[in-house]
């Protein structure tokens, strides 16, 4: 590093940002300053649509051609805001680089990893074949890759989530960068895999002694990561300062609201002479491995394998668990969407062996509501068909006044308003699409909802507002619910009882304030050491 201590590696003053459509110009971030030095680390906190991404982007002027600068952007004393491409193209990618939030869209899934990450290498003059396949092995031996000789030849889709994000960070090290702009690089992420990525951050960082601009809406990865923190709103900062400082003693109320918008509350309690709404009995759901030439079956994966729950009226089971523990899988086979072994007894009724013809009448008292609300709502149909479309299929009596009657009475106990049942999902914001999947969820009036990551895809704030949400419909119509999620923050809010699953197996099950007070299992106990990081370190 040339810089001295007191000198920042960024010194960031006055950034403005504009773009202009159909003769108007909106402005997205607003007279922005900030700095870091090296080897430390700044996060940019806010809700979506706060500037948080656009300011980081656009130091590097990687924004769509409309876009406009003002403002000075001082990396080593060059303002990036004024470079021309080729002096731009030498910083990008080597002294400045990147991880995004989901490595699945930021990786080519044509290449194998070995050509991805030699390529930035070759790019920015490593030219001898072996010298760099040599550097790309250092780097995934640096990153936690096991057995990275082995795994060059391999493409994205055949690495974990984990894996995938820590080829990213490689590709983002292969040039020694002296700062790295990390845009959500864990939000996609499970408790222990954000805790592991973190944690091998933190370890990069001191090893370069790399400073990192880390974007985030999630505050708790902030009290965890960061020593400086900027709070944005509309694009503007309207809080900064040390992080223990901020959260202690915020002065903004944009920075309370934040610092508050974590799920509170309790959930209501499992009340066991409740009605039993879905139960299930040694459920099996294995996938076959076949090989040869008559492909035999010579294995399983043994997704689901001897799970028993039941979900009581009015009450939520949270299924918790790392991706692949077959949290979802279980879901589906209780909804009866994919073959199972085993019993599942719903309303009363034996539905495991159920054909699709006698299912058609349950579903309407099964309901599911997904993760995404950005791809789980069709956007060529306005909010009315969205909401009715069950109600087309179970209840085709009903005329057109009386489903949009039925609709609006839907998207009003959702908080929406009905009048705007006429415009499609892109007029939406993120929380106001995940009420919609909601209202569609409710408008058949079911006894049963599966909430899979219902809050994942969400800022801090508008998952309050859902959790908030779910527990006052679960309260007025006695719903149950099976909520599976990878934030035990969220699920301590709203489950009563809670199963732990690893590799298809519960290893933990019981009333919920029981297992957060006093896990049992190893497995429970790591998880929830990985996402209960709030304690405020002081600084050095």
């Amino acid at each position: 590093m040339t810089e001295s201590i007191n000198t920042p590696l960024l010194d960031v003053r006055d950034l403005s940002v504009s773009f202009s459509q159909n003769g108007q110009e909106t402005v997205a971030v607003n007279k922005v300053s900030f700095s870091i030095e090296a080897g430390k680390t700044l996060a940019l906190v806010g809700e979506s649509g706060s500037g948080k991404s656009i300011s980081a982007l656009s130091l590097v002027r990687l924004l769509p051609p409309g876009a406009k600068y003002s403002g000075e952007a001082y990396f080593s004393q060059e303002n990036l805001l004024k470079l021309d491409d080729e002096s731009l193209r030498r910083i990008r990618g080597a002294r400045i680089t990147m991880v995004f939030q989901e490595p699945m869209t930021s990786l080519n899934p044509l290449h194998t990893i070995e050509r991805q990450i030699s390529e930035i290498l070759e790019l920015h003059g490593l030219n001898q074949e072996t010298e760099r396949r040599a550097r790309v092995v250092e780097l995934l031996t640096e990153v936690g890759i096991p057995n990275p000789s082995a795994r060059l030849g391999a493409y994205p889709h055949q690495l974990s989530g984990g894996q995938r994000q820590r080829v990213m960070i490689a590709m983002a090290l292969a040039n020694k960068p002296d700062l790295l702009i990390a845009d959500e690089p864990t939000t996609a992420l499970d408790v222990t895999v954000q805790a592991q990525i973190l944690a091998l951050l933190e370890r990069l960082q001191k090893n370069y002694h790399m400073a990192i601009l880390f974007i985030t809406h999630d505050l708790g990865l902030v009290r965890r990561f960061a020593s400086h923190v900027c709070v944005m709103k509309k694009g503007e900062i309207v809080e900064k300062g040390d992080v223990v400082s901020v959260f202690s003693n915020p002065t903004h109320p944009y920075t309370k609201a934040l610092l508050s918008a974590e799920p509170k509350g309790l959930p209501l309690k499992e009340n066991n002479s409740a009605p039993v709404v879905i139960s299930a009995d040694n459920l099996r759901v294995w996938f076959p491995i076949k090989r040869g030439f008559m492909k035999r079956t010579v294995d399983h994966i043994k997704a689901v394998d001897g799970v028993t729950l039941k979900v009581h009226a009015g009450s939520t089971v949270g299924v918790v668990g790392e991706s692949g523990s077959g949290k979802t899988t279980l879901a589906l086979a209780l909804l009866r969407l994919i073959r199972s072994e085993g019993s599942i007894i719903f309303l009363g009724r034996k539905i495991d062996g159920a054909s699709v013809a006698d299912m058609r009448p349950i579903r309407r008292d099964m309901q599911i509501v997904f993760q995404d609300p950005y791809g789980s709502l069709s956007p060529r149909m306005s909010v009315a068909e969205i909401v009715a479309e069950g109600l087309t299929v179970q209840r085709p009596e009903l005329s057109l006044h009386e489903r949009r009657e039925i609709v609006a009475k839907a998207l009003k106990e959702t908080g929406l308003d009905p009048n705007t049942m006429d415009r499609y999902p892109h007029e939406f914001s993120g929380g106001q699409r995940q009420r919609i999947a909601i209202a569609r969820a409710i408008v058949l009036e079911p006894k049963f909802i599966v909430l899979d990551e219902p809050t994942s895809a969400l800022d801090m704030s508008v998952q309050a507002q859902i959790i908030d949400l779910l527990r006052d419909l679960q309260n007025r119509m006695s719903l149950a619910y099976l909520f599976i999620s990878h934030d035990l923050r969220v699920v301590k809010a709203l489950a009563a009882h809670l199963i732990v699953m690893r590799h298809g197996k519960v290893v933990e099950s019981g009333p919920a304030e029981e297992i957060f007070a006093h896990p049992q299992q190893e497995y429970t106990r790591a998880l929830f050491a990985a996402a209960f990081y709030n304690k405020v370190e002081p600084l050095d």
